[in-house]
């Protein structure tokens, strides 16, 4: 399919509003979260649990969702994934106690791990070689713009009605998706893959994940107790036992050989460092805003406006940017910007203004995002052999799910917030204070990794180590950026 054709738009768009649905409902909640708690009187640790709880699922099965794709169609598990996401969500709306609520995420990132790797590969089937760099181009930083969009709808939606309308709103949208993936989107598959999905290697990470989430999130409340420690220890063996198994595997999830190449690894480990800062940042900074500085919920949503307003102006240039010149003054700069603008937005306390106090941080901030999100992706994808091009770019999105996991999980009891003390201004921007200077230096430190990769990975692409013919040049299964 050629770019710029009335159906290779149509098929852009599905794949953009299946994403990015997704994407946004990470961020959505968070402008939420005050409302949540009060309403269904949950602690820090209950807040913790509504976003984690979805990260957690979507992380955890991101990889075995995409080869379902590749096996069972890439356009069936797409839809199937849009209509799982869009009953969990109702579910998600309904719910009248934390726990439940915490249950229907999980669910909820069942679904997008279904959805979100489908899109990426349903590009890379669809459009000619010569044109899928603009397709994803496109893709990414359309599907960014959802999630930097997130906190304003989910501000709107709350002072509208309810926190129910964040997640009862995906009805309509998961809707329409569904329509055009049926009339417009090819069936495509990878006609050479046999066998089933390695299920029992998808067990294994996601409890080593759910684990190590679980002692994290509920160690600063309960201390060492059974439950902690058990978590714990299920979790590192659950993970040390993925990685023995994708080393002496014959079809692993993870092929070892990736990540021989030094510019993927160091790709990965720079999305895990940013996406853990965003993560972070992007929950505690609508709590802080409408806590200390006493923002209604739309106004916290609005305050994020620029960083969506750069996202969407420059994203698709950062990537030709990238292509022409190569993507390492982008991948070290952008994180390094992140890491300023956070520095700057300290200066976000009770009686700070928004346009000396809140502003210069969210422009810095925002300029540093729309120069790092498309260009590692690009990066993770040329850096890996064509046969894995599909795996490669499912464990970039696998890995950035996991750092804003893991600072969901770990940043409040970091910071010194336990308990309800999210809702006391004077603890919160203490502990607002404390994670910006964290956040930041994991961004920056990300940005300095970077200096180690091949500023020419777009070049060529690396030769694979065998010849296998694929019908499709081997499409990504999964995604991230």
């Amino acid at each position: 399919m050629v770019w710029g054709t009335g159906r290779a738009k149509a098929v852009l768009a599905t794949t953009i509003l299946g994403s990015g649905m997704a994407m946004l409902d990470s961020t959505i909640v968070n402008v939420a979260l005050p409302r949540i708690g009060a309403e269904l009187e949950a602690s820090v640790a209950g807040l913790q649990w509504i976003l984690d709880g979805y990260l957690l699922a979507l992380a955890s099965l991101i990889l075995i969702a995409g080869s379902l794709g590749d096996r069972y169609g890439r356009r069936r598990v797409f839809t199937f994934g849009v209509i799982w996401f869009g009953a969990a969500s109702l579910l998600c709306g309904l719910a009248p106690t934390t726990e439940l609520l915490v249950g229907a995420r999980v669910l909820q990132g069942i679904g997008g791990a279904l959805l979100t790797p489908g899109s990426l590969a349903i590009l890379q089937s669809v459009f000619v070689k010569a044109d899928r760099g603009r397709a994803i181009g496109a893709w990414s930083g359309l599907s960014g713009v959802a999630t930097a969009v997130g906190p304003l709808l989910g501000g709107l939606l709350v002072q509208a009605w309810s926190w129910r309308l964040a997640f009862l709103i995906n009805l309509p949208v998961a809707a329409v998706c569904v329509w055009l993936a049926r009339r417009h989107v090819p069936e495509s598959r990878d006609e050479e893959l046999t066998g089933h999905p390695n299920i029992t290697e998808s067990v294994v990470g996601a409890l080593g994940l759910a684990g190590i989430t679980g002692a994290l999130v509920e160690a600063p409340g309960r201390g060492a107790d059974p439950l902690v420690v058990t978590a714990a220890v299920v979790g590192v063996v659950g993970l040390v036992a993925f990685v023995v198994m994708q080393r002496r595997g014959r079809d692993p999830l993870v092929p070892p050989q990736l990540f021989a190449n030094r510019t993927f690894v160091l790709a990965n480990a720079l999305t895990f460092l940013v996406y853990a800062a965003l993560g972070g940042v992007m929950v505690l900074m609508v709590l802080q805003l409408q806590v200390s500085l006493n923002y209604s919920p739309t106004a916290a949503g609005l305050a994020g406006v620029p960083i969506t307003i750069i996202l969407l102006v420059l994203s698709a240039r950062s990537g030709n940017l990238a292509q022409k010149i190569g993507p390492r003054a982008q991948l070290v700069g952008g994180p390094v910007l992140i890491g300023i603008g956070m520095l700057m937005l300290r200066w976000v306390q009770p009686g700070a203004g928004y346009w000396t106090g809140v502003l210069p941080g969210l422009l810095v901030f925002g300029l540093g995002l729309a120069a790092v999100v498309a260009p590692v992706t690009a990066t993770v994808l040329a850096a890996a052999p064509d046969r894995y091009a599909g795996v490669a770019s499912g464990v970039n999105n696998a890995v950035a799910r996991t750092g804003s996991l893991v600072a969901v999980a770990v940043l409040p009891a970091v910071a010194g917030l336990t308990g309800a003390q999210y809702a006391d201004p004077t603890a919160l921007t203490a502990g607002w204070q404390t994670a910006l200077l964290v956040c930041a230096v994991a961004s920056i430190i990300g940005g300095l990794l970077a200096i180690g990769t091949d500023n020419r990975v777009f070049e060529a692409t690396p030769p694979a180590p065998e010849c296998h013919s694929c019908g499709v040049d081997a499409p990504p299964t999964h995604m991230r950026t």
